[in-house]
């Protein structure tokens, strides 16, 4: 559903969700909201239109930006990880595709015809690994402070949200796009995620927690919201 706010298209998504979300998508833009489903559309309108200032603004910071080249996967591109950018070295022999990493550069070890699908795929495979070495290791870290269990973790590619949590099943899924920037950005995103294990909602006592756990989450979160 899509509606116009003072000439702005407006995505409406209807989800199982208990609040209303307004997002401005980079690189063009796009307003999106996520509401309950049970909300009327006067009332998102309504909403909308409470926060047609806000919108204009924060669509002004993508007006003129030139779209990001899409990635071919090709030598001498480069590639981001754990927040800095590493030259891409392509290399092709007949094994199984894989990624190997040095200080210097990556390396992609892939077949010569293989599609740019296929080698974006290795790639996220290979972010997929780091990220499954990494998590473990800071839930054990903050499972003793926060005296919450996490009993499942996992990471999918998710478009518009760094990470989930199901509060019931005491799930986290983290986004695949985490390997690519610091791992304090990591870090913020599984506390901020484990932080719902003790409230569901972005309230003032969730917020509360974060202050008492991560100080500096908002250094954090304003790098990825910039991400």
């Amino acid at each position: 559903m899509e509606i116009q706010i003072e000439g702005i298209p407006i995505t409406i998504e209807k989800k199982k969700i208990k609040n209303i979300y307004l997002k401005v998508l980079s690189p063009n833009g796009k307003v999106v909201i996520s509401a309950p489903k049970r909300m009327s559309q006067k009332a998102i309108e309504e909403f909308a239109f409470s926060k047609s200032t806000w919108i204009k603004e924060k669509r002004k910071k993508y007006e003129g930006r030139m779209p990001q080249r899409e990635l071919q996967y090709e030598t001498g591109e480069q590639i981001l990880f754990l927040g800095k950018t590493y030259p891409l070295e392509v290399k092709y022999w007949n094994g199984s595709n894989k990624v190997t990493f040095s200080e210097e550069k990556i390396q992609m070890w892939i077949k010569e015809n293989s599609t740019r699908e296929q080698r974006e795929k290795c790639l996220n495979e290979w972010y997929r690994k780091q990220l499954k070495m990494r998590i473990p290791k800071l839930i054990d870290k903050w499972e003793p402070v926060m005296n919450v269990q996490v009993k499942e973790w996992n990471v999918k590619n998710m478009k518009t949200r760094w990470g989930t949590c199901n509060t019931s099943a005491q799930r986290i899924w983290l986004n695949l796009q985490l390997a690519k920037s610091k791992p304090e950005c990591l870090e913020y995103v599984v506390v901020h995620e484990m932080t719902h294990l003790l409230e569901q909602n972005h309230n003032e006592r969730f917020w509360g927690f974060m202050d008492s756990f991560f100080p500096d989450w908002r250094t954090i979160k304003a790098e990825l919201n910039r991400i």
